[in-house]
């Protein structure tokens, strides 16, 4: 979705961002419905304008994910099917109804169930509403990482988007999609303002990705991953970054036992960041609860001052990026396109047919039209 210059430029001076670093009800939906209404309330009462929920928060990141058996993971998944929302839930009405009363945006991180005919397919996602409730869209983690493979699918490219909210324009990632150069190039270039980032929790690294344990305190932020990124995807992009990261307490949750939560990280580690990196509150490790900060545009006119990254410190002649922004179906209309050539217009991107067009002096539509006819043939 492009940036409406008319709304961005409307946006409120200052504004309240939240992290709400709360503990799920593990694998129980209405009881993380409940949880998450309250903490919803909550933001609204504490003044915010906006709050984010970690990853996968409803109803729980599967951190049993390579620490069971495969009867047990299939026993599993089924039950985390069971338990995640679908965009036509009542869960996401209520949702709705919950941010609409407290009069705040909602960033919700959750496990989602296809919406494709036919799929029960499970992605790793992020669904967005603004202050009147209205459900405006959602994000798919495009690629889940190492053993999340076994649990999500690939998220579509259409996903990759951000939404006007009367505080700016709001998009998000998923944990290490805040690693992913040309994904972070895409929201800035679709003009994002306010980043939210949500994780699975906060880890001691120790030496390389794989090898990580759960922070014991935010002293972990020197090895850890999330704070340096986090600072980063704010001075690089100069947007305000809402980053809220999994909590989960010491007690197992019912039904399961230590050793199938093997990859429990989930300390927390939220943080609340200006557009010059700095770290206006948090990390928060170690305890539940509601992060909140003040901001004013003027931090983020002040670092674009030295680092426009849509202006003065760009480059578009020497490097720029194609967005697909498509999704492809598994079935198509003959005439509609095939398996070896899905794409509208043959193929050819926005980017190139405008080159074509401004090389020939015509049109753009005119060189989609002909790309149209020659891809029909």
């Amino acid at each position: 979705m492009a940036p409406d210059d008319a709304a961005s430029s409307m946006a409120a001076e200052s504004f309240t961002l939240a992290a709400a670093q709360v503990e799920p009800v593990y694998h129980d939906k209405a009881g993380t419905l409940d949880k998450t209404c309250r903490y919803v309330e909550k933001a609204g009462d504490a003044g915010a304008d906006l709050v984010v929920f970690p990853e996968t928060y409803f109803p729980g990141y599967p951190y049993w994910r390579g620490s069971v058996s495969i009867p047990r993971w299939t026993d599993l998944m089924v039950d985390l099917q069971k338990n995640s929302l679908h965009v036509d839930d009542d869960e996401v009405d209520v949702l709705a109804e919950a941010a609409a009363d407290a009069d705040v945006a909602l960033v919700l991180g959750t496990n989602e169930r296809s919406d494709r005919p036919g799929s029960d397919t499970l992605y790793n996602s992020m669904f967005y509403f603004d202050r009147e409730g209205a459900f405006l869209g959602r994000h798919r983690k495009l690629m889940p990482t190492h053993e999340e493979r076994a649990i999500w699918g690939r998220g579509d490219p259409s996903s990759l988007a951000t939404y006007d909210l009367d505080v700016g324009t709001l998009g998000g990632l998923v944990c290490y999609e805040n690693h992913m150069t040309l994904s972070k190039a895409a929201l800035t270039a679709m003009g994002e303002e306010i980043h939210a980032a949500v994780w699975p929790g906060f880890w001691e690294q120790h030496g390389h990705p794989g090898d990580k344990s759960r922070a014991e305190s935010s002293e972990a932020a020197d090895t850890c991953d999330v704070y340096p990124a986090m600072r980063e995807y704010a001075f690089e992009t100069q947007s305000f970054v809402a980053a809220c990261s999994a909590y989960m307490s010491e007690d197992v949750p019912e039904g399961f036992t230590e050793d199938e939560l093997g990859f429990n990280v989930a300390a927390g580690g939220s943080m609340l960041i200006n557009p010059a990196g700095v770290v206006k509150a948090g990390p928060l490790v170690g305890e539940e609860g509601l992060l909140t900060a003040d901001f004013d545009r003027d931090e983020r006119r002040a670092t674009k001052a030295y680092f426009d990254a849509m202006g003065h410190y760009t480059r578009w002649d020497a490097v720029r990026l194609e967005i697909s922004g498509e999704t492809l179906a598994p079935a198509v209309e003959r005439g509609e396109g095939t398996w070896s050539n899905p794409r509208p217009n043959g193929g050819l991107s926005a980017a190139r047919a405008q080159d074509i067009a401004e090389e020939y002096d015509v049109p753009v539509d005119a060189v989609e039209d002909v790309a149209d006819a020659i891809s029909a043939d």
